[in-house]
């Protein structure tokens, strides 16, 4: 393992560009695949691409929201000693990967974005605790393997796909019914799934870590220890005693949490993107020290936001040449050509794979695979709920080749997407062997 991690480590330095450069890569090979794939024109795939540029924009103000409230909520006084005692935990390099991998599987299979977070939050203090120790650790392995708890987020709650087709009235209803989420997510097969591959996880992070003279260890002499900002009580004008008040915080805090409770009451225990946002911009609020304390930690994490905010708008443009030139259609379409009852399953997971590299969004990704490969399950008598989740994890699969998702976590950890992506290929290729043989046994059952 470590002479292919070496190998792949010197490719990655080599050849894998910076994210926003790979954004740039596969928005030109879109345009060239819709060129001489589709019968549209030159003209059509230019208007199609510009078209869709601003197709996430809302989804990337509510994930700027995500990181920024995270990263404000991680850095408070509460959470800081929370994760402090958490970090303190490992007493070995092993234990510590271990922790990391299954804080952020756990994360990812209540809501994504909780996973990202959570596991680049863990990911840093587990190394600045290790450091203090005396434990070697490889930073860059222990941020991969954060990433790799990723993998199995489309198999939890927030399960995009599986949650759009269990809400009644939505678009494929006529064709293929409201499937429960019992049928799907809370499935004996799919939770077997989840256990071997978090499992494999435990086992293959650790083994990874390179030898103790090449592993790189966060510097904990140059962290940011800032000093308090809050003036002393007895010089603050009352403008600064209105900034510096607890109150408000909490109030504006305790507002937004009882918002969320009440709505859980009346709809039921739910998530999405917003209700997360919510969730963690209010727990922040209460853990504050005061409005102004508050600002000052968003203010710390404004930066993190910057890659996002300009690589977004150009996978949205991908989507817009996938969906407005009927791209997805001829990738999506040559797979089901070539299926059979018993494989269409499969085809559906590695299609999805690859159609993730152009659209990283579960929701999106179903919007234009669904009605593909629901009308071949019906011609081939193939179950509905296992063409969902075939798209379902094709499409968390090749995240780990993907570093639209990385944005915010080596944000939050510091790092280069150069430096975790190595680890993240061997999980590509330890998953797909998992993901794979559970599909095709699911559709054999």
């Amino acid at each position: 393992m470590k002479k292919t991690l070496n190998v792949l480590s010197i490719i990655v330095e080599r050849y894998y560009p910076d994210a926003f450069v790979f954004a740039i890569l596969m928005s030109i090979l879109a345009l060239v695949m819709a060129f001489l794939l589709t019968d549209s024109s030159g003209t059509e795939i230019v208007i199609a691409w510009g078209d869709g540029l601003p197709a996430l924009m809302a989804f990337t103000a509510q994930l700027s929201i995500t990181l920024l409230a995270a990263h404000a909520l991680a850095h408070t006084d509460a959470m800081q000693r929370g994760l402090r005692a958490v970090g303190n935990l490992p007493q070995s390099a092993t234990a510590a990967y271990m922790l990391v991998v299954f804080g952020a599987s756990m994360g990812s299979l209540i809501a994504w974005s909780l996973g990202l977070v959570v596991g680049a939050t863990l990911a840093r203090e587990v190394a600045i605790q290790c450091a203090r120790k005396n434990i070697v650790v490889h930073f860059p392995l222990l941020v991969a393997s954060a990433y790799a708890g990723f993998v199995v987020w489309h198999m939890g709650y927030s399960a995009s796909a599986p949650l759009f087709v269990a809400t009644p009235g939505h678009t494929l209803e006529d064709v293929m019914g409201v499937v429960a989420i019992t049928d799907t997510v809370f499935t004996w097969q799919n939770l077997a799934i989840i256990v071997t591959t978090v499992s494999a996880l435990l086992i293959v992070c650790p083994l990874m870590q390179p030898s103790q003279d090449k592993c790189l260890q966060i510097d904990v002499d140059k962290l940011d220890q800032e000093p308090s900002t809050d003036p002393e009580i007895e010089t603050m004008t009352i403008a600064e005693r209105i900034e510096n008040s607890r109150a408000l915080t909490l109030m504006l805090g305790l507002a937004l949490v009882i918002y969320i409770f009440v709505s859980f009451y009346q709809k039921g225990f739910f998530l999405n993107l917003d209700i997360v946002n919510w969730s963690l911009v209010g727990f922040g609020l209460l853990l504050a020290r005061s409005p102004v304390h508050y600002v000052h930690l968003i203010y710390k994490a404004g930066s993190a936001v910057a890659a996002i905010i300009i690589q977004y708008p150009f996978y949205a443009g991908m989507l817009g040449i996938m969906t407005g030139t009927g791209l997805v259609q001829v990738m999506s379409g040559w797979f089901v050509e070539h299926a059979s009852s018993s494989t269409l399953a499969l085809y559906a997971f590695l299609s999805a794979g690859i159609v993730n590299l152009f659209i990283p969004s579960g929701g999106g990704q179903w919007a234009v695979q669904g009605p593909v490969f629901i009308d071949a399950a019906n011609q081939l008598g193939v179950a509905p709920e296992l063409i969902v989740m075939a798209i379902a994890y094709g499409d968390q699969w090749s995240n780990m080749i993907q570093p639209f998702w990385t944005i915010p976590l080596l944000a939050i950890a510091g790092l280069h997407v150069r430096q975790i992506m190595g680890y993240t290929v061997i999980i590509f290729l330890l998953t797909a062997v998992i993901f794979a043989g559970g599909i095709y046994l699911w559709g054999l059952g």
